[in-house]
């Protein structure tokens, strides 16, 4: 779009890192924060990218992220890890214990990461694709502050409740990822057509009132609706227990808003690594077969693109101008 900003991967990478450093971020959560910031802005939807670094820098500086956690992890059983965020971003936490996580995974076949007490996760679907791209294929669940109705006419119950799901294809390539809410659409969506004054299409939310709206600015002050009706409903209360439920973090209910006030919103994170095949067997290569034979048919592929997966660091990283202020506002001169 005319009003981007293209910035060289190295600048853009430099520029998010002042900008955790100056809202009041330690180095390591900088660090992990920009890594899965690109990574969404790569791979992701670009709405949990750089858009929503920005909801991150408000949370450092007004109190909703701890700068400066101490995340400690346990062990309670052999292929179970459990950490506790101290109200720091969540992928501190998972950056901490990820090479123990996937060495149990190795070992035992399936291990399972818990943790609670930390900021929203951001893009689901990195978690599973850093599993992915460590031969692994894995399953993600997450909350938040209650912005779904299990009904129209219903109160908030649950957040969008994403789940995620990565599988390797082999061969160096992209792994297939799957990663979608529990709702009509994502909430950054809606904070996105707010901001670009356009509007949503029907089913996505309710106002207030608990009236069907399209106007995105409503929205906000109103509900998200489940896909699907009550078998959304259903999927959002599973992915409710795997997250909060396992991990001991906050119900959605319980939860505060990541977006205002100086409350952690400590939510809760579940992601299960496990072994695609045992030795000697074909079932990533299967996989990689079956998905081709699928976009044959037309289907679309999440995350597959077909070509290696690296970290094209010579291509630039776009934003929107809007965006690029509200981050260089943090910058510390």
């Amino acid at each position: 779009m005319a009003d981007d900003v293209e910035l060289g991967a190295a600048e853009a990478e430099d520029l998010a890192l002042r900008a955790c450093l100056g809202a009041g971020a330690n180095p390591a959560s900088a660090r992990s924060l920009v890594d899965a910031t690109v990574s969404a802005a790569r791979f992701g939807p670009s709405a949990v990218g750089f858009p929503h670094m920005v909801d991150y820098l408000n949370s450092f500086r007004e109190g909703r992220i701890n700068g400066d956690p101490a995340p400690v992890a346990t062990r309670p059983f052999p292929a179970y890890l459990a950490c506790d965020a101290d109200r720091g971003i969540a992928q501190l936490g998972f950056d901490r214990a990820f090479q123990d996580f996937v060495a149990a995974a190795r070992s035992f076949g399936i291990a399972l990461f818990t943790q609670k007490n930390s900021y929203t996760t951001g893009e689901l679907g990195y978690y599973v694709r850093r599993l992915a791209l460590e031969g692994l294929s894995g399953l993600a669940a997450t909350n938040a502050n209650a912005m779904v109705v299990a009904k129209a006419g219903g109160s908030a119950v649950y957040s969008t409740n994403p789940i995620a799901f990565g599988f390797p294809l082999g061969n160096g390539t992209t792994p297939l990822i799957i990663d979608q809410s529990s709702s009509a659409t994502a909430y950054v969506n809606i904070v996105t057509a707010a901001a670009e004054g356009r509007s949503i299409p029907k089913g996505w939310a309710v106002d207030a009132q608990g009236a069907d709206t399209q106007d995105p600015e409503k929205a906000l002050t109103g509900a998200l609706l489940p896909f699907g009706g009550r078998k959304g409903a259903n999927v959002a209360l599973l992915v409710e227990m795997l997250s909060a439920g396992l991990s001991g973090g906050s119900w959605s209910l319980d939860t505060p808003s990541f977006r205002s006030g100086d409350a952690s919103p400590a939510v809760g994170l579940t992601v299960i690594a496990m072994m695609p095949d045992p030795a000697g067997s074909d079932h990533v290569a299967r996989a990689h077969d079956q998905i081709r034979r699928l976009e044959q048919h037309g289907v679309h592929i999440p995350g597959f693109s077909g070509k290696p997966h690296h970290r094209p660091s010579e291509q630039p990283l776009r934003m929107s101008r809007a965006v690029f202020d509200a981050i260089c506002r943090f910058v510390s001169n």
